[in-house]
């Protein structure tokens, strides 16, 4: 399973001029990957001083995805900020070449942004097949909360993967947690952040990733490193691994409340 992760800047609330740019970038890689993670909210930034740049269901921004993962034969994962039935949500994507979606919302609201004021809760965790592979999406803050994410029965998922907006004030944080949920959950994991300045005054360095089940990285990033880097997660090897060191046996149960 190879999946490109796509670490650039995201122009401050303008769709068009991202989705141009995303275009590109993916272009670029067309057969060469089947998944390209792309950063939280990609079309507008992290912009929850800007509700009235929500797009809709059937707007062009998934109108817009959909096209991609056509043409470019490539699943795609990322965040947009979506209006649904009145109300406002970070609407992660899983877009399949063949136009079909799944969606899952961000669980954990940003409050000091003031995401938990403007947006909905997601109240539900889903996992996606895709060729075979099982992949959970999260969605930056939800990094956080290690039970969101956790591989309760066996192994609910093969691949974890985080989109997000994540400041350089806490990328300390930011790397430990994602090394953490990695190896706690015994899978293969995918985070892509962006890079740049914000509107709002905040900047990002990057740092996304992805990890094989021993820590070690087969795709990373620099500070401020801009750019497409593919990793190439071998399936067999998470099987064999999982069979040789059967952690998941003495995880402890538990039950999530909404």
């Amino acid at each position: 399973m190879k999946v490109a992760l796509l670490q650039y800047p995201v122009v401050w609330a303008e769709i068009h001029e991202n989705l141009r740019l995303t275009d590109l970038r993916l272009q670029a890689i067309a057969g060469e990957a089947d998944v390209a993670v792309l950063p939280e909210m990609f079309t507008t930034g992290f912009c929850t001083n800007n509700p009235h740049l929500a797009d809709t269901m059937d707007g062009v921004t998934l109108k817009t995805i959909r096209r991609w993962a056509k043409v470019y034969n490539i699943a795609i994962i990322g965040s947009f900020m979506c209006t649904d039935c009145g109300k406002l949500f970070n609407r992660g994507f899983f877009v399949k070449p063949d136009e079909s979606a799944d969606f899952i919302d961000k669980r954990h609201l940003y409050p000091s942004r003031g995401e938990s004021d403007l947006f909905t809760a997601g109240q539900e965790r889903k996992i996606v097949e895709y060729m075979g592979v099982k992949f959970c999406v999260q969605i930056c803050y939800d990094l956080r909360f290690p039970v969101w994410s956790r591989n309760t029965t066996g192994f609910d998922y093969d691949i974890l993967v985080y989109c997000a907006a994540w400041p350089d004030v806490k990328l300390t944080a930011w790397d430990v947690m994602l090394a953490s949920r990695s190896l706690e959950n015994q899978c293969y994991l995918v985070a892509v952040n962006c890079v740049g300045e914000d509107g709002l005054g905040l900047h990002y360095k990057g740092h996304s990733v992805a990890y094989d089940t021993r820590l070690q990285r087969l795709a990373w990033f620099e500070d401020n490193e801009e750019g497409t880097k593919i990793a190439n997660f071998d399936m067999d090897r998470l099987a064999h691994y999982r069979e040789v060191l059967p952690l998941w046996k003495d995880i402890d149960k538990f039950s999530i409340k909404i």
